[in-house]
Formats: C-alpha cells, sequence, structure tokens
C-alpha cells in the first residue's frame, strides 16, 4: 500500500491499568514509563514499530501517574510540520457526562474516537504497551487492506501447555477466524481449535500447535464503530472479538518473529537480562527499523579498575573497583568500590550528582545515589534514583515467597528497590 494510504490509520497504543502485575515498578509511573533494556522505556517498542511501518498518527491510552509518561512522549516524539505525524497521550478523565475511568480495553478506545474525526481516518490499528517484539505493520495492514477484511488479528505460534496465558483462535485455510477460545484452562479439550493441515503447511507450523492472539488489531473504523456502540463491550478479547467472528469478516495474521509478554515482574526481569547474551534473540538497534527513545546529551560511561562479563552498560555512568555478571545498567548509574553484582537491573539516575552535594548528603547520613561501597546486590531489580548503602546485600531467591520490607519487595523471587528509595547501610534483605 502507498505511504498515503497509511495516513489514514489511527493507531491506538493500550497504556493499561494500574500495572499491578509490574508493581512497585508502577508504584511512580504509568506500565508503559517503565524503563526497559538499561535506556528505553515499554512505550518506546510499540510507538518505534508504528514509525517504523508508516503509520505516525499515534495515540497513547493511559489513566494512572501519567506524569513521567507525558514528559518522555513530549521529550521524545517530536516531528516536523511536514512529516505529518503526532505521539498523543489520552488519559482517563472527568466530563458532565460522569465518571470517566476505561473499564476495559474496549472501553477505552471507545472513549477516544469520541475525540477524533471519524471521516479523517477509514482503519484504527490498536496495539498492546507491554510486549517486547520488533514487527513491520504494514505487512499485516496490506493484508487487511487485499483481504478486505473487517478486522485482521495478529496472531503468534504457542504450544497447547502455553495456550491458558492467551486467546486462542482458530482459522481456515484461508486464515479467516472462525472460532475464538478465551484463556483456555490447562484441561479443556481444544483439539477442534488446531490451525488446518492446509493452514499449518502455508504457515510452517508443526502439528500441535495452536494460534493466540497478540493483541495488535486493525478495524475498519466503520466496524468498530459499530462493535463499541454497545456500552456492553468492554475488552476486545472477551466481548469484542467473539461478536464479530460470525457475522464480519476476521482474519488472522501469522508473526513469527521474537516476541515476548513483558507484564509481569518474572518476564520483565528474564527479558531484560536476555539482552546481555552474545546472541540476543531481540536486539534494540536495526539499521532500518531502530527503537526510538529520548536523546540525552551524556558523556561515556567511565571505568576503573572493573570486572565486567555479560552486561548492557547505558551512557553517563561512573563504575569504580567493582564486579559486574549479566547485569543491565542504566543511565548515570554510579557504583562504588567493592560492589559485587549478578543478575541485576539497574534502572539508572535521572540526575548527576556532584561531588559537593554528595558530601553534603553523607555527611547528613543520606548514602550517594546509586550502588555504595561493598554492597551485594543479585538476582535484584534496583529502580530510578535509589540509594543503596555501604554493605548492604539484597539478594533475590526463586524460591522466596512475595514479601514486602523496609523500602524493599521480593516479587517472583526478585529484590525490587522502587524509585527515590533510600536502603540504609548494612541492610540485609
Amino acid at each position: 500500500m502507498t505511504d498515503a494510504s497509511r495516513h489514514r490509520v489511527y493507531t491506538v497504543i493500550l497504556g493499561g491499568g494500574r500495572g499491578t502485575r509490574l508493581y512497585p515498578l508502577t508504584r511512580h509511573r504509568a506500565k508503559p514509563a517503565v524503563p526497559l533494556g538499561a535506556k528505553y522505556r515499554l512505550i518506546d517498542i510499540p510507538v518505534s514499530n508504528a514509525i517504523n511501518s508508516g503509520f505516525r498518527r499515534i495515540a497513547v491510552l493511559t489513566q494512572f501517574m501519567s506524569a513521567s509518561l507525558n514528559r518522555h512522549i513530549s521529550d521524545t516524539y517530536r516531528f516536523d510540520v511536514f512529516g505529518r505525524g503526532s505521539v498523543e497521550i489520552f488519559a482517563a478523565q472527568q466530563t458532565e457526562e460522569g465518571g470517566e475511568w476505561f473499564e476495559g480495553t474496549a472501553d477505552a478506545v471507545r472513549k477516544l474516537l469520541k475525540n477524533i474525526d471519524e471521516n479523517a481516518y477509514d482503519h484504527v490499528m490498536i496495539l498492546s504497551g507491554d510486549h517486547l517484539y520488533r514487527m513491520d505493520y504494514g505487512e499485516m495492514y496490506d493484508q487487511h487492506v487485499r483481504t478486505s477484511a473487517d478486522v485482521t488479528v495478529s496472531v503468534i505460534p504457542v504450544s497447547r501447555k502455553e495456550c491458558d496465558g492467551f486467546g486462542i483462535l482458530s482459522a481456515k485455510s484461508d486464515g479467516r477466524v472462525y472460532a475464538f477460545k478465551e484463556k483456555p484452562k490447562p484441561d479443556e479439550d481444544i483439539r477442534s481449535l488446531a490451525p488446518p493441515l492446509e493452514l499449518r503447511e502455508r504457515w510452517g507450523l508443526p502439528e500441535g500447535q495452536f494460534v493466540a492472539s497478540m493483541g495488535v488489531y486493525i478495524f475498519r473504523m466503520g466496524v468498530l464503530r459499530d462493535a463499541l456502540a454497545d456500552p456492553q463491550n468492554l475488552d476486545f478479547g472477551k466481548d469484542i472479538l467473539p461478536r464479530l467472528i460470525g457475522s464480519h469478516g476476521v482474519y488472522s495474521f501469522l508473526f513469527k518473529g521474537y516476541w515476548r509478554d513483558i507484564g509481569t515482574i518474572s518476564s520483565f526481569f528474564q527479558a531484560n537480562l536476555e539482552l546481555t547474551e552474545e546472541h540476543p534473540s531481540f536486539r534494540f538497534f536495526h539499521e532500518t527499523a531502530p527503537i526510538f527513545t529520548r536523546l540525552r546529551f551524556l558523556p561515556a560511561s567511565r571505568y576503573l579498575d572493573v570486572k565486567v562479563e555479560r552486561s548492557i552498560i547505558s551512557d553517563g555512568c561512573l563504575i569504580y573497583g567493582s564486579e559486574l555478571d549479566h547485569c543491565v545498567v542504566g543511565v548515570r548509574t554510579r557504583i562504588q568500590r567493592g560492589a559485587r553484582l549478578k543478575d541485576a537491573i539497574l534502572m539508572g539516575n535521572d540526575f548527576f550528582e556532584d561531588d559537593e552535594l554528595r558530601a553534603a548528603n553523607l555527611a547528613r547520613g543520606i548514602p550517594a545515589a546509586g550502588i555504595g561501597p561493598d554492597c551485594i546486590i543479585e538476582r535484584a531489580i534496583i529502580d530510578k534514583n535509589a540509594r543503596i548503602g555501604a554493605g548492604s546485600i539484597l539478594r533475590g531467591n526463586p524460591a522466596r515467597p512475595d514479601e514486602d520490607g523496609d523500602g524493599w519487595y521480593l516479587r517472583d523471587g526478585v529484590v525490587i528497590v522502587p524509585k527515590d528509595t533510600l536502603i540504609k547501610p548494612g541492610t540485609v534483605v
């Protein structure tokens, strides 16, 4: 399709609700604003995919803690007057009609569509905001137009044991969807949902695999408007898709690249650390489809007497006399002598703490921002601007149950120190 036709597509990114599965990383920010991969934010993934695919009319929907997300969007995605593009934040709001909290994914889009000109767009593309992947949405859009589909759903192959975490679709040999089951139970018989032989061969799927919705949809504008007219339709997976399958042309589009749901602490932790491997499944750099983020004019990182293995270290870091193994280190991180870190994610700092300020804070008993001397940090996430006092030991363990401590949390066996938190010297977790 031509670039002109893509200007007639409105892209909506669902920022999610309170982000409880990522708490406490979402304690002070919306889920799409959670830092990722040492220098990015979750929102950068779908926005970059959309821009690289030629879709530049973008809305991000959120309703909780959107201040940092607003700053990131405004500082990062600036289009010139010739670019015909924009990335806007739409937060839930109170109106004369009453409370306007989003009650589901479909309800969020319904309330957004009140604010856009129906005649300006032919299609609406809907994306989730908590997945890690690189995708050319243009290929999906081209199929959507070519098949005259009312709705196109992007799907990924999954094994039977993974099905209970997804909406499972069943398609005919031409890809048209005729059945949908939301998160079937592990002991439920879903053999009737398996792709037919002809479709498996065309898609290159082995026997025994199913296809699951990955939360990427393209709707014809009129079809979406009609579906959202019923206020009882609150969610795309539970309400909209099942009702449209029997009456409209709903087609599947197979995506076979790397895709990871990073909406939980466990998946977020693993996805970040996998980036440090020699041959990671996902790379942020791609010559023709980069992942964009905020430009920062930071100095190169500085190391002195440091041992580093399998780690990613961002700009503006100061690391002295430490050992790092399997770590992701964010911007402006400071790590002091004697510290040992393994399987750790450090989200960095929003500021540089100069020698004068650091000395003044130390005189008041406030540790320097970052990791203090002789600390041991293992299986942990240290959020932005945290201050870890000297000699502290923060060590997660998959066998430990979830727990809330003094300035720290344990979730999925990972110790998490929230943003702006101070951990006293000598603390042992």
